[in-house]
C-alpha cells in the first residue's frame, strides 16, 4: 500500500465530509479488536469504498486493505485502487497475501460478504440470506470466514510447531515469507461485523450528477443513478451510522478434533492442499458466514423512513387514513426494544409524540413526498391507496433507488425479525385497540416522567408535594369532549385541579398537562426550552384526541400561549380557551431576561459560572408555584409568546380569551390585541373584573368557570370539520 495515497484519500474523504452536508456517527468502536482483524460490512454505494477503509485507518493507525471486483482495475482507477491497498478478487495467490498479513497483523482487511453493491437492499429470501442483484441471486460469500478460519489454522499451527521446535515451523515461515517466528501475531484472529446505514435516502438530479454529464455527456445508466443516489446524499445531507458489532473468534469454529489434528501435525502440507481439516472448515465457514451477516443486519439503523414503508408494506387493506396509519407507526417507533437489540436512529431516540398529532417535524410528510412522488402511494378520496407493484423487488437493478426507494427502504430492515413482528403486530391492531394503546402508554409515560423528574430534583423545603404537580385524568361520564388543561409558568397541574374537578363535574374528559421542568424544583425548569413544554402540551393532546371525538384546550397565562399555540397547529381542535396569556408581563425582569440570559450562557461557556440564574418570585399561590424564577425560563417565555404573536393571524379554531381587568402580572392590552389578530372569525375577548392574575381560584372563580364550560359545550356541539 503506498501510505501518501491512502494519506490523501483520507484527506479528500475529510474534506468530502466537511464540504458536504452528510453527518457521520459512529457506535460500538470499543468492539473493534487490537489484532488482526477482518472487517465485513454491507454494500450499498460506492461511499463505502473510500469512506469505510479511511474510518478504520482513523481508529486503528494500521494500514487497510481490501478486496474489489477485478473489473475495477483498468486504467488510472485501477492504478489507484492498488496504490490505496485495493486486492483484486482474482489476484494471484490472493488468499496467501491476505493470510500473511493477518498473520503478522501488516495490516487489518475489509471484505464486502454480498460481493456487489446491493442496490435494491433485498437480502432476505425466504427467511435466508440472499443476495439479489441484476443477474439474478445468490448466498452471500463465505469468503471472509473462510480466509479468517485459514489464518487462524496456520496462526495456531506455527506457533505450536514452534514451540515443539519442529522442521515443518521454517519450511511454514519460508512459505509465508515470513523471516522468524516473532512476527506472527500472539492474538487471535477476528472477524469484526459493520452495518453502515444511511438516512434519508433521497436520489434526484443534483449539482454532482449535473456536472458530470456536462463534462461527460452520456453518462452509463448505473453510473448516472450513483451520481443522483450519492451526490444527492452528500449534497442535501445524509445521516451516516457506521456501527461496529461484538466481533466473532473463528479460534472456536476449528475446535474440532481432526482440525486440532492437522494443526499440530508435523507433517508437511502446502496451502492448498488436500487436508482432513478442509472439509469440517468449510463447514464451519458457512456457519461464520451466517454470524456475520445476522451481526451485519441486526445492527442496521432503523430510521422513520424504514417504519413508514415497512409498514406500507404489511398493511392489510390498500386504502387506509394517513392519521390512522400514523398512529400504527407511533406504536412501533416509540416502543423501547428493551429486550432485543434494536438500533434506532437519533431521532427515534426522541419523543415521538409529533407523529400522532400534526407531524411538526414533518418525518411523514417527507416519506408522503417520495412515496407519492414514485407512486408507490396514492392520495385518494382524503385518504391513501397503496400500489402493490412498488412494494416488491424493482425488475430494474440498477435503477431500484431511483424507481423504487420505498421498497429499497422496506426491504433494508427485513432481517430485525423482532422489528418485524413489532410492525405486523400495529399493522393488524384493530384501530380502537391503536387508539386504546398510545393513551395507556401515554398516562402511563407521563406518570413515570414525574416521578423521575422529581425524585431527580427534589429539594427539602422548595419542592411541593407530589399532588401539586402529578397530572390529573378524569374520565368523565362520555368521550364526546375532552378537555385539555395547561397551567402556568413556574405552577403546577394542581393550578388546573378546581376548574378540571367543574368540568368533569359537568361530564367531559379532562387531562391537565405537567409541562416540563414545573411542579418539581426551579432548577428542573432552567434546563427546558419552550419546545420542551410544547412537547407536554402534544402529549397530553394525544392522550385526548385518542381518547375523545373532540378536543378542546384551556391553558392559563404561560399556559394560554401554549394552548394558543396548539391551536395553530391543530385545525381539528374543536376551540382554545386562553386565560390571562402572558403577552405583555408587568415585571422587569421581563425586559432584562433576554440580556441575562445571553450574558449568563456567555459566562459558562468560558467557565466563569453563571451570573444572576434565577429571581426571587411572590406568587400568588405560594402552595403551588415556585419561589425563584430562572432567568432562562423567562427567556423561554417569550420565546413562546412571540411565536404565537407570529402564527395567530392563521389560527381558524373557536377563540376565548379572558383576561383579568387589574391583573398585576400581565398587561391586559397586550392579550386584547393578541385577541384582535386571531384569524377566526369565531373569536371573543372578555375582560373579568378582577385585581388579580389567578381569576381560576378563589373569589368569584366559578362564574370563569361557568364561562368557559359554556364555551366547551357550545364548541363541542359544533359539526365535526371535514
Amino acid at each position: 500500500m503506498n501510505k501518501l495515497a491512502f494519506r490523501t484519500t483520507g484527506l479528500i474523504v475529510k474534506t468530502l465530509l466537511n464540504l458536504s452536508k452528510a453527518r457521520l456517527s459512529l457506535h460500538g468502536t470499543e468492539h473493534i479488536p487490537r489484532g488482526p482483524s477482518i472487517f465485513v460490512v454491507n454494500h450499498f454505494t460506492r461511499l463505502e469504498t473510500f469512506l469505510f477503509p479511511y474510518v478504520v485507518y482513523t481508529l486503528t493507525k494500521k494500514p487497510v486493505w481490501s478486496l474489489a471486483n477485478e473489473a475495477l482495475f483498468r486504467g488510472a482507477f485501477g492504478d489507484y485502487l492498488k496504490r490505496v491497498g485495493a486486492l483484486s478478487t482474482r489476484a494471484p495467490d490472493r488468499d496467501t497475501l491476505i493470510v500473511r498479513s493477518l498473520l503478522t497483523h501488516a495490516a487489518n482487511w475489509i471484505i464486502f460478504p454480498e460481493g456487489r453493491m446491493v442496490k435494491s437492499k433485498k437480502i432476505v429470501e425466504k427467511g435466508k440470506f440472499m443476495v439479489s442483484y441484476a443477474g439474478g441471486k445468490h448466498p452471500p460469500h463465505t469468503g471472509a470466514a473462510s480466509l479468517a478460519l485459514r489464518s487462524e489454522f496456520y496462526r495456531q499451527r506455527l506457533l505450536a510447531l514452534a514451540a515443539a521446535e519442529c522442521g515443518e515451523a521454517e519450511r511454514l515461515l519460508a512459505a509465508f515469507n515470513l523471516p522468524h517466528i516473532g512476527v506472527v501475531s500472539e492474538r487471535q484472529v477476528r472477524i469484526v461485523p459493520v452495518n453502515i446505514s444511511y438516512y434519508p435516502l433521497r436520489a434526484r438530479e443534483n449539482l454532482l450528477s449535473k456536472l458530470a454529464v456536462s463534462l461527460v455527456g452520456t453518462l452509463p445508466d448505473g453510473l448516472q443513478e450513483e451520481m443522483m443516489t450519492e451526490g444527492a446524499m452528500l449534497l442535501s445531507g445524509v445521516d451516516i451510522d457506521i456501527r461496529f458489532g461484538a466481533p466473532i473468534a473463528p479460534a472456536a469454529h476449528l475446535d474440532r478434533p481432526v482440525v486440532d489434528a492437522d494443526i499440530v501435525s508435523e507433517e508437511g502440507f502446502g496451502f492448498d492442499d488436500p487436508i482432513r481439516a478442509r472439509g469440517p472448515m468449510r463447514r464451519e465457514a458457512l456457519k461464520v458466514m451466517q454470524r456475520y451477516m445476522a451481526a451485519i443486519y441486526s445492527m442496521t439503523t432503523v430510521n422513520h423512513d424504514h417504519l413508514f414503508a415497512a409498514m406500507l408494506r404489511m398493511m392489510p387493506r390498500r386504502r387506509f387514513g394517513a392519521q390512522a396509519f400514523r398512529k400504527r407507526v407511533y406504536l412501533v417507533a416509540s416502543r423501547d426494544f428493551t429486550d432485543v437489540p434494536v438500533y434506532k436512529h437519533k431521532s427515534l431516540e426522541e419523543n415521538q409524540v409529533s407523529l400522532i398529532t400534526d407531524d411538526r417535524f414533518r418525518k411523514f410528510a417527507d416519506f408522503l413526498d417520495v412515496a407519492v412522488e414514485k407512486k408507490a402511494v396514492i392520495p385518494e378520496n382524503g385518504g391513501l391507496r397503496r400500489t402493490l407493484p412498488k412494494f416488491t423487488s424493482p425488475k430494474d437493478y440498477h435503477h431500484a433507488r431511483i424507481s423504487n426507494p420505498v421498497a429499497v427502504m422496506a426491504n433494508d430492515v427485513e432481517a430485525l425479525k423482532p422489528l418485524q413482528r413489532s410492525l405486523r403486530r400495529a399493522a393488524l391492531m384493530p384501530m380502537w385497540r391503536v387508539r386504546r394503546s398510545i393513551v395507556t402508554q401515554l398516562l402511563e409515560r407521563e406518570k413515570v416522567r414525574f416521578e423521575t423528574a422529581y425524585q431527580r430534583h427534589y429539594q427539602q423545603g422548595v419542592s411541593k408535594s407530589r399532588d401539586i404537580g402529578r397530572p390529573f385524568f378524569l374520565k368523565g361520564r362520555s368521550r364526546a369532549v375532552g378537555v385539555l388543561l395547561l397551567h402556568g409558568y413556574m405552577a403546577a397541574p394542581a393550578e388546573m385541579r378546581p376548574l378540571g374537578d367543574f368540568l368533569g363535574a359537568r361530564g367531559f374528559c379532562v387531562y391537565g398537562v405537567r409541562t416540563a421542568g414545573h411542579g418539581t424544583a426551579p432548577e428542573d425548569l432552567a434546563r427546558t426550552t419552550c419546545e420542551d413544554w410544547i412537547e407536554s402540551v402534544d402529549t397530553g393532546y394525544a392522550i385526548l384526541e385518542n381518547r375523545c371525538r373532540k378536543v378542546v384546550a384551556v391553558g392559563f397565562s404561560g399556559g394560554g400561549g401554549l394552548a394558543l399555540e396548539l391551536a395553530t397547529r391543530i385545525e381539528i381542535l374543536a376551540g382554545v380557551v386562553a386565560v390571562c396569556p402572558p403577552v405583555r408581563i408587568r415585571h422587569p425582569m421581563a425586559r432584562m431576561a433576554h440580556g441575562l440570559d445571553s450574558l449568563n450562557k456567555s459566562l459558562h461557556r468560558v467557565n466563569i459560572g453563571a451570573g444572576k440564574s434565577f429571581i426571587l418570585n411572590s406568587p400568588e399561590n405560594p402552595h403551588i408555584n415556585y419561589l425563584k424564577n430562572p432567568v432562562s425560563g423567562v427567556r423561554q417565555l417569550e420565546r413562546l409568546m412571540d411565536n404565537v404573536a407570529q402564527k395567530v393571524p392563521r389560527l381558524q379554531v373557536p377563540t376565548l380569551i379572558l383576561q383579568s381587568s387589574g391583573d398585576p402580572t400581565v398587561v391586559p392590552e397586550g392579550s386584547m390585541q393578541l385577541a384582535a389578530r386571531v384569524g377566526a372569525q369565531d373569536r371573543t375577548y372578555m375582560e373579568v373584573h378582577r385585581d388579580r392574575h389567578g381569576i381560576l381560584s378563589g373569589e368569584g372563580a366559578i362564574a370563569v368557570h361557568r364561562t368557559i364550560g359554556a364555551f366547551v359545550e357550545r364548541v363541542g356541539r359544533r359539526t365535526p370539520r371535514v
